[in-house]
């Protein structure tokens, strides 16, 4: 890694505000404001200069963001833009991909004009990611790829698609992969709607028919595609389990608005004290969840995403279904009412209606939180292996290529 460059403080606040002056957001729109800020150097200050970045620390990106809350109005949050492509994407394809697709490709991802999605989970390996049956055969200067993807979040809207895909049979399950940026539009891709309990099509199943992908579009080296797709999911697992940059912000926020507007008042003594004491509780715990996801973004904006994420998503998943279970115990039977309709929509984080609506809405969506992104049960395992040092779980594929190993279907 090349050696950071300093600036002061101050240095980095002019820069901001002569952004601003150029490009206030005010005033132009989300695209064009992101990328005068990426052209800036702004939009990850850790990144290499003319990808978005100054070489600076990761910490020197609290300055920028501080400064733009003070001097704007409308600050965009880059999980809400593109969180897939910002969160994974952008980490991966500045570790692994080629030179001349680094800097077009980081750019729109910033802006969100380019939204991406992840092609990993498969009907039939989905949390044995290794175990994809997605077959890529080399002809020419491209590769062919059939298979099946599944739960793919935001494929409808994707633009770029982060695909692993089986490139040798004949060796074991973690060296015969490859890693591959697809492009959506691209014939033989067809997406289909899954729709969910909240009912929003958020998630996709993926059908890959005959698509070509030029060798150009290959992250990483042909059979190291595990190694890759690790990068991706431990910045995933860093941004799923990120929490609240603010203290006291995202769930628990909208639990105590509920909490003051609607149940503090209205309940018996016993069943408000009851109520108090599991709110505070759940605030402590947030509280914590908050200043270990710092540790784990700081991690992953050194280029090292280590064990914290998997200990944010795992925390993160179990403690937001309590909180939004808590909400319904504010509510009451009020909130037991649900409205109905199918809407196929992209997700924009928090900002669904009232809290009422919200707290309704995100005690169904919760239930997902402790499968996407690795379930919980996988999360254990990693932190029991990794970072405990327990012994690991028997393998029976262990060193047998993977087209010997007996499947289902």
């Amino acid at each position: 890694m090349a050696p950071q460059r300093t600036m002061s403080e101050e240095e980095l606040r002019e820069r901001v505000r002569a952004l601003l002056d150029e490009a206030h957001p005010d005033e132009v729109d989300q695209f064009t404001f992101r990328g005068a800020q990426f052209d800036h150097g702004l939009a990850w200050v850790h990144f290499p200069e003319g990808l978005g970045g100054l070489g600076l620390s990761p910490k020197m990106q609290a300055v920028v963001n501080d400064e733009l809350r003070k001097h704007a109005k409308r600050v965009y949050e880059d999980l809400m833009v593109n969180p897939i492509g910002i969160g994974m994407g952008a980490p991966t394809l500045l570790a692994y991909g080629p030179e001349e697709l680094k800097k077009p490709l980081l750019r729109r991802i910033f802006t969100g004009e380019d939204i991406w999605c992840q092609l990993f989970s498969e009907p039939g390996a989905g949390s044995d990611v290794a175990g994809l049956a997605t077959r890529a055969v080399r002809d020419g200067d491209d590769w062919i790829v059939n298979g099946q993807k599944v739960w793919t979040t935001l494929a409808h809207v994707a633009k770029w698609g982060m695909l692993l895909a089986r490139t040798n049979p004949d060796v074991p399950k973690h060296e015969g992969l490859s890693y591959f940026l697809l492009d959506m539009k691209s014939p033989g891709v067809e997406v289909r709607p899954l729709y969910q309990i909240t009912g929003e099509a958020e998630f996709n199943e993926v059908f890959l028919n005959d698509v070509r992908i030029p060798h150009r579009y290959m992250l990483g080296k042909e059979g190291e595609g595990w190694k890759v797709a690790i990068t991706t999911l431990m910045n995933e697992r860093t941004a799923l389990g990120g929490g609240s940059s603010r203290k006291g912000g995202g769930p628990i926020a909208v639990l105590v608005q509920l909490w003051q507007e609607r149940g503090r008042d209205s309940l018996s003594p016993a069943r408000r004290a009851v109520l108090r004491d599991h709110i505070t509780q759940l605030y402590i715990e947030s509280e914590l969840l908050r200043l270990t996801a710092l540790r784990a973004r700081a991690a992953q904006k050194s280029g090292h995403p280590g064990p914290e994420g998997s200990v944010g998503k795992l925390a993160q998943a179990e403690l937001y279904k309590r909180i939004w279970e808590c909400g319904l115990d504010v509510l009451g039977a009020e909130g037991l009412v649900y409205e109905a309709g199918y809407e196929r929509r992209r997700p924009t984080g928090f900002g669904r209606g009232d809290a009422l609506s919200l707290a309704k809405y995100q005690f169904l969506r919760s239930r997902a939180n402790s499968i996407e992104g690795g379930t919980s049960e996988v999360m254990r395992n990693i932190l029991g292996e990794r970072v405990l040092g327990l012994p690991q779980e028997p393998r029976v594929d262990k060193g047998v290529p993977w087209k010997d190993v007996p499947r289902s279907g």
